[in-house]
């Protein structure tokens, strides 16, 4: 069963590339949103196993995002990663602090962002990172 991995970011051309890249592991099924409100309803309803939240959004932006999600019973499970350029090490403590499981620096790698993400699912079973 492929895991289910949500991506969440406002600007087109990259939830497209991050899309794309996701894609090229087959054991992964993508699905995107453009807002943290679309982000809500299509967790709540899909049930991912990992989401991938962009920190700089309008309307509502990653940390708000993060804050909802986990305040709603249906999705508090999931595990959310930041993918952020504010990646200084005060700003990745600071998403940590606030319930992220992980933080992935934007811009990423295309070719690496699925062995990354796969990476950090194992972590999460509790399996070896690969």
């Amino acid at each position: 069963m492929p895991a289910k991995i949500l991506y969440v970011d406002d600007e087109d051309d990259i939830r497209e590339i991050a899309q794309m890249s996701l894609e090229l592991e087959p054991e992964f099924e993508v699905r995107s949103c453009a807002s943290g409100a679309e982000a809500l309803v299509e967790a709540a309803a899909w049930r991912p196993d990992l989401i991938l939240l962009d920190v700089m959004m309008p309307d509502m932006d990653g940390p708000e995002t993060l804050k909802r999600l986990a305040a709603s019973q249906p999705t508090a499970p999931i595990p959310v990663v930041f993918i952020t350029a504010r990646t200084q090490s005060h700003e990745v403590e600071r998403y940590l602090a606030m319930g992220a499981a992980s933080v992935i620096a934007k811009p990423f790698d295309p070719l690496a962002l699925a062995a990354e993400v796969k990476k950090l699912l194992a972590l999460r079973a509790g399996g070896p990172a690969v």
